[in-house]
């Protein structure tokens, strides 16, 4: 949808859709509060080739901006959790660790004046990512002092030749030393997001990679298969033919090893491709796959609040530049839809290890277009007789043969709801 267009939900307005429009709506609709938060930052040291994220090589002469206006944007979200406090907070990118320390000082100042972040009772999980060669002392410091309990450090690898494949310039050593940064700033909570099927990757080299990893001093493990997202550099690579992609079967092989290698150092898996120890989940992802509501901040964050999702304008100039009383434009709005909220429930909470209430799902579809409600239904019974879901009747969870398939399942699924 273009930022040019009138959306009959939001009234009559003049000019480009920006997220005032949207605050407004849903504070008029009596939604339920944000209790989430996701802040974007895009700069980076060197822009990855397999990333398709909004980011760019860091030239320092935009930072200050950035920063004033994104104090600007975090004030006008605030009423849209209606007083609460925040449950969880989780700054992203880019790389928001190459940060000067004074920028972060100045967003973190900025974010507890718009703020509350979690009570006394319950202390907000408040996330940063990460690059290992980005951590310094006195961010650690910096970052302890406003509030960050948990940290997700990017590795990848530690192999130093599929570090290169993907891009990635640091030293695998930097990981554990920026680790020891993190644990003696009195971050508690650490991750490590690791890449499999990299090009040219053996069974055995990622069992090191993930022998490296598991005996770190993290309570959470990320492992994502490589990708090739349209307009990144690893995919024009790979469409040159200078590298074969991971063949399905070790694919596969990897998927699993990953499993039994994490279970044997005491991490559940507890959603596809995320393992942690007891209560080392990410609340503030758990929230996504919940489809719980939570706002966006930055050049290209993606905010659910309302029923209403939309994307902040991708753009740093037009984000430095729009304002709507402190609020930037939007792009992709898509306003309140039942069947649409039923079908990225199926998509997200299919693949966590709870499941989905399928029969609250069902109930309410069936209750706007029996048909689908139907169709779903049959396709349900069908996939539990391929044996990718489970028989509870309760819920919908992934089978181990389905879990592998987890995108494919929801995406049958998905189709019935959305016929």
């Amino acid at each position: 949808m273009s930022d040019d267009t009138a959306l009959p939900i939001l009234g009559q307005r003049v000019g480009p859709l920006t997220a005032r429009h949207v605050l407004e709506a849903c504070l008029a609709s009596g939604a339920d509060p944000a209790r989430s938060l996701y802040i974007h930052t895009p700069f980076c040291a060197h822009k990855c080739h397999y990333c398709d994220f909004y980011s760019f090589v860091d030239t320092r002469d935009r930072e200050a901006a950035f920063v004033q206006r994104l104090g600007d944007e975090l004030r006008a979200l605030a009423p849209l959790t209606k007083g609460q406090p925040l449950r969880t907070v989780f700054i992203g990118g880019g790389t928001p660790s190459l940060l000067s320390d004074g920028a972060w000082q100045r967003l973190l100042a900025d974010l507890h004046g718009a703020f509350r972040l979690g009570t006394e009772h319950e202390p907000a999980e408040f996330t940063v990512e990460c690059n290992p060669e980005s951590v310094r002392h006195s961010l650690a410091a910096i970052l302890a002092e406003g509030g960050v309990n948990r940290v997700s450090l990017g590795a990848q690898s530690f192999d130093a030749h599929h570090l290169a494949t993907l891009e990635r310039r640091h030293d695998p050593a930097r990981v554990s030393t920026a680790l020891a940064m993190l644990a003696d700033a009195g971050i508690e909570r650490r991750s490590i997001d690791l890449m499999y099927a990299i090009p040219d990757q053996t069974l055995d080299e990622l069992v090191r990679d993930l022998d490296a990893a598991l005996a770190l001093p993290i309570d959470h493990l990320s492992a994502y298969n490589l990708t090739y997202e349209p307009n990144t550099a690893m995919t024009t690579r790979l469409h040159r033919g200078e590298f074969l992609p991971t063949g399905e079967d070790l694919e596969l092989a990897m998927f699993d090893l990953i499993a039994e290698r994490a279970a044997d150092a005491g991490f559940d898996r507890y959603e596809v491709s995320n393992y942690a120890r007891p209560g080392g989940e990410c609340r503030h992802n758990l929230a996504y796959w919940r489809q719980e509501p939570w706002l966006a901040a930055g050049p290209s964050a993606s905010a659910h609040v309302g029923g209403h999702r939309y994307k902040v304008v991708p753009r740093l100039d037009s984000y430095l530049q729009r304002s709507d009383q402190g609020l930037p434009a939007i792009n992709d709005h898509e306003p309140p839809d039942a069947k649409r909220l039923i079908a990225e429930t199926i998509m997200t909470g299919l693949r966590l290890r709870e499941g989905v209430d399928g029969p609250a799902l069902t109930g309410t579809l069936l209750r706007i277009d029996p048909g689908a409600g139907t169709a779903l239904q049959e396709e349900v019974e069908a996939c539990r007789a391929r044996g990718w879901l489970t028989p509870d009747a309760s819920r919908w969870t992934l089978t181990p043969a389905g879990l592998p398939l987890a995108d494919h399942v929801a995406s049958e699924l998905m189709s019935r709801v959305l016929a």
